[in-house]
């Protein structure tokens, strides 16, 4: 506000949420949406082999959220066995949210947004099949939407608006606390050691950025992004990215930007095992002890993900 040439970013990147999330509430209003959801859902499972609910919940969780999708499958979450409820919660960590879509295309390109949208979609499926394998009984494999009272347009409209401004408020504050944290960090580490702390993690996930096509004078910048990703949340490495302080190539930005587009960091352990524990105590306690599995289950995705990008371009 302080500079009048350069765009606000809570008006210009967090606000187009609240746009996003009234566009959400409209079709699931009238039953778009639920239709949407459902039948591709039903339709992976027969490519996939896994779930219906599996697929159900890896489509709605893009849809959705990662903390809303697990109300529209409350009912279930009580006979569901620790290797299926793995499958939800790692698949819910590995997309992002339609409500927030809208912020991420001002950051980074949009294509890349849609292409891992995609990507997260059928790379999750992919790593659960191989990390955690199971089959699933004809007679288990049901699939019931939770039912929700009916409201009327309007009254869900202004329900869909504010929780999309509280979702942009609520990103607003963590940005703000994470940046302020790692930047006090960063400081700490340059006083004592002449070396950022975001360097030093770059260092330990250059490897990864190498083969994931990265060239290797870009590998230690481009992996201090990822592991951003990772520590704090995709908004904060997105930032950096878009403004221009780390200098990649296209190539380099491309990959990139796949891996950043989901939300496998640290702080999704924690949303993640919340939402589900304020629907089901005794499921939410089991979702934490995942804990650090999740995480890697769903960065594993990002990692196939940014590696199939750095093959094709």
């Amino acid at each position: 506000m302080a500079n009048p040439d350069d765009p606000i970013f809570f008006m210009s990147v967090l606000m187009p949420i609240t746009f996003i999330s009234a566009l959400i509430g409209i079709l699931q209003h009238w039953h778009i949406l639920l239709f949407i959801i459902k039948y591709i859902g039903l339709a992976l499972s027969k490519v996939n082999g896994m779930g219906k609910l599996e697929s159900y919940n890896a489509v709605a969780s893009a849809i959705l959220g990662q903390s809303e999708v697990f109300i529209s499958v409350k009912k279930l979450l009580g006979p569901l066995p620790p290797n299926r409820l793995y499958t939800l919660c790692a698949s819910a960590m590995s997309t992002v949210s339609m409500s927030i879509v809208g912020a991420y295309m001002v950051m980074i390109e949009p294509k890349y947004v849609v292409t891992a949208l995609v990507l997260n979609l059928f790379g999750g499926f992919i790593i659960a099949s191989i990390i955690n394998p199971y089959e699933v009984k004809p007679e288990d494999d049901i699939l019931v939407v939770a039912e929700t009272k009916r409201q009327s347009f309007f009254e869900m409209l202004g329900e869909y608006i504010l929780d999309g401004f509280k979702v942009g408020v609520i990103v607003c504050a963590m940005l703000i606390g994470f940046v302020g944290i790692i930047t006090l960090i960063n400081n700490i580490f340059l006083g004592i050691i002449g070396i950022s702390f975001q360097e030093i993690l770059g260092y330990l996930f250059s490897p990864f950025a190498f083969f994931m096509g990265i060239p290797m004078a870009e590998c230690v910048d481009a992996a201090s992004l990822m592991a951003t990703k990772i520590v704090a949340n995709e908004f904060v490495a997105m930032m950096q990215l878009s403004s221009g302080t780390v200098i990649l190539s296209a190539e380099s930005v491309a990959i990139v930007s796949i891996f950043l587009v989901s939300f496998a960091n640290f702080s999704s352990i924690g949303i993640i095992a919340g939402a589900v524990k304020a629907l089901n105590e005794e499921k939410g306690n089991v979702v934490a002890c995942f804990g650090l599995r999740l995480l890697y289950g769903a960065t594993l995705v990002s990692i196939l993900n940014a590696t199939i990008v750095g093959l094709i371009i």
